[in-house]
């Protein structure tokens, strides 16, 4: 959760420090504490999958810390959230309806599964703590993917596109194959 914070900080004040003028800086800002989150939400999207594809020490340790890896994304994303509002207040852009519902849910969402992350929490709401958070974390994955997706028209940011939506893709396969793989073990069984 530190790592998050501190990854997400990290990029905030290199975003403020690189750039020409407050505006370019809090673009930057928003920019690369939106990039240094996806890392960390693609490992957490992708843990549980990996240890059940993969069963060595590191892909069970990421698979066991996984709460963690949701966690540190969430300290990441809020101080991306920060950089963002910061910088649509400085630049007087706005945003469509569409992406403030999609995007608003999305954090509403990183913010419930954050609050219920403890033991007590999946106890206390039984089986709608796993509807919230498979919710949530597909949720998430699509906001990057579409965010991502997003770009890939646009020449000036279509590697970047390219690459986070070919990361975010192959997330979503490895969860696949891992619930085929259970899927087909049930069906032995």
């Amino acid at each position: 959760m530190v790592f998050g914070l501190l990854l997400g900080l990290g990029a905030l004040f290199a975003g403020l420090k690189c750039g020409a003028d407050q505006l370019e800086s809090w673009r930057l800002a928003a920019r690369w504490t939106a990039r240094v989150g996806f890392p960390i939400f693609i490992l957490t999207y992708a843990a549980s999958s990996l240890g059940r594809l993969w069963h060595v020490p590191l892909t069970r340790t990421i698979w066991r810390d996984r709460r963690w890896w949701g966690l540190g994304f969430a300290a990441a994303h809020t101080v991306h959230l920060y950089a963002l509002l910061w910088f649509l207040k400085v630049s007087g852009e706005g945003r469509p309806l569409a992406v403030l519902l999609v995007g608003g849910t999305g954090y509403a969402l990183m913010f419930a599964m954050a609050l219920t992350s403890s033991e007590a929490a999946m106890r206390a709401l039984g089986r709608n703590w796993r509807r919230l958070h498979s919710l949530g974390i597909h949720w998430l994955w699509f906001v990057f993917f579409a965010s991502y997706a997003g770009r890939i028209m646009k020449p000036e940011s279509m590697m970047t596109g390219v690459v986070g939506t070919g990361v975010a893709v192959l997330a979503l396969g490895l969860r696949v194959a891992a619930w085929l793989k259970g899927r087909r073990r049930r069906a032995a069984a």
